[in-house]
């Protein structure tokens, strides 16, 4: 009888570790499609980059109103 309610306790650990893992599955498929959305969306709203001569570091490129109130 302790044999049988081993089995009976073994299948339903793998029936509720198969519905644990396709769960699992399904909601880090949602995780990786949202990042995926969100660089996509982050790659077509880029922002202009120019070089700096001096340092020749990349920074993004500044208004020219903005670049001269800053002067000031």
């Amino acid at each position: 009888m302790p044999q049988i309610l081993f089995f009976i306790a073994a299948g339903a650990g793998l029936i509720l570790g198969r519905r644990w893992y396709a769960h699992e599955q399904r909601r880090v498929a949602a995780e990786i499609r949202a990042a995926e959305e969100a660089l996509a969306r982050c790659e077509t709203a880029s922002i202009p980059l120019e070089r700096d001569p001096t340092t020749g570091i990349y920074r993004p490129k500044q208004a020219a109103g903005r670049a001269q109130n800053a002067s000031h």
